[in-house]
């Protein structure tokens, strides 16, 4: 079990997806810092890595996951924009919309709320130019590439891969520092019910674009750059 611990944590979420809800649990970054070892991760979070193999060997996938290993990259493709793509179109603006709302109430009591807000917008910026990027060049290029067609593709699809993988970086970061802003999201008693949808809905994007970068950079790319070099 112990040669485990030297398995990177991307590996081990994309060989059991469950894996990725016991990474959330503790904090670990599996889609960003997918390649760094489970020891080392459990080494810089203070954690014992015996009991964290345990919860992993105990985690489940749910029933109706799917096999991304396997699946035909288009169907990987038409999952990320569908899921996850969609999320964040119809999310970021309602958060910008609570944020408005919890300044106006909240903003002079707590200043660090307009540093979380310059913080989002920069995030939602970014991830609306990428989004675009990914759906209009990148995923049809793959497609094309695992059709068998290279018209319009790349000579090597790894250049364009490589900058998405800088962008989730940097999308990465934002989330990290918009937790430690918040002081990993703590709600202060007097905090209307806005300002807990706000966190709340916070909270989850994170969460979400941790499973959506993990499946890009973890399981998408590595395929699709696979794939071109057969």
């Amino acid at each position: 079990m112990f040669d485990l611990a030297e398995r990177t944590v991307g590996e081990l979420a994309v060989e059991n997806p469950a894996a990725a809800r016991v990474f959330e649990k503790h904090g670990i970054d599996y889609c960003c810092g997918g390649k760094n070892s489970l020891a080392t991760v459990c080494q810089d979070r203070g954690l014992a890595v015996a009991a964290l193999l345990r919860e992993l060997d105990a985690s489940q996938p749910e029933p109706q996951e799917r096999d991304w290993k396997v699946t035909p990259l288009s169907d990987l493709i038409g999952h990320i924009v569908a899921r996850h793509h969609a999320y964040l179109k119809s999310e970021l603006p309602r958060i910008t919309d609570l944020f408005a709302k919890v300044l106006r109430a909240h903003g002079e009591r707590e200043p660090r709320l307009a540093e979380v807000s310059d913080v989002f917008e920069v995030l939602k910026e970014e991830l609306d130019a990428h989004m675009m990027k990914e759906e209009m060049i990148l995923f049809p290029a793959i497609v094309r590439i695992e059709a068998g067609s290279n018209a319009g593709v790349p000579c090597s699809i790894e250049h364009p891969i490589a900058r998405m993988e800088y962008e989730h970086e940097s999308a990465g970061r934002a989330l990290a520092q918009m937790r430690h802003l918040t002081l990993d999201y703590y709600i202060p008693e007097e905090a209307c019910n806005t300002y807990r949808a706000l966190f709340a809905a916070l909270i989850e994007v994170e969460a979400d674009l941790h499973q959506h970068i993990h499946l890009e950079n973890n399981i998408l790319f590595p395929r699709a750059i696979t794939l071109q070099t057969l």
